[in-house]
């Protein structure tokens, strides 16, 4: 019986191929988000876990902001995309998430994970989770 090795994922950080994370973890917004009737007008808390597999620039970093992948300007974005208004799945929140994080050319791919603690209350949390990559990589 021969035995598969398991590959190294191609999003794993890696020194070789000078790749980093940048991660948002447990950022709680509160969103419209929902088919139900009370979900249509009242915000409800989300919590959102974002994890950006970067393509590093060693010559560009520098010590510099404008050589990384800021957090701060992932979390803005998402929390643009939620004042546009009602979405209904988060399903949907989530590819836009994803869409505006991969907008970076150096994002390599995206992880998105979007949970609703209080949609069902015999549930710590429900939601979704989805990896999305850049085709411009």
């Amino acid at each position: 019986m021969t035995q598969t090795i398991p590959q190294p994922s191609q999003h794993i950080a890696d020194a070789i191929r000078a790749i980093r994370h940048v991660f948002v973890s447990n950022l709680k917004l509160d969103a419209l988000i929902g088919v139900y009737e009370h979900e249509l007008v009242n915000p409800q808390p989300i919590i959102i876990n974002i994890d950006l597999t970067v393509s590093e620039d060693k010559t560009s970093l520098n010590d510099k902001l404008a050589g990384v992948v800021c957090y701060e300007t992932i979390v803005n974005k998402i929390k643009t995309i939620i004042d546009q208004g009602h979405v209904n799945l988060v399903e949907t929140l989530a590819e836009k998430f994803a869409e505006a994080c991969l907008e970076d050319s150096r994002v390599i791919a995206a992880r998105i994970r979007l949970e609703k603690p209080e949609a069902i209350a015999e549930a710590a949390s429900v939601g979704i989770e989805i990896e999305r990559t850049n085709s411009r990589s």
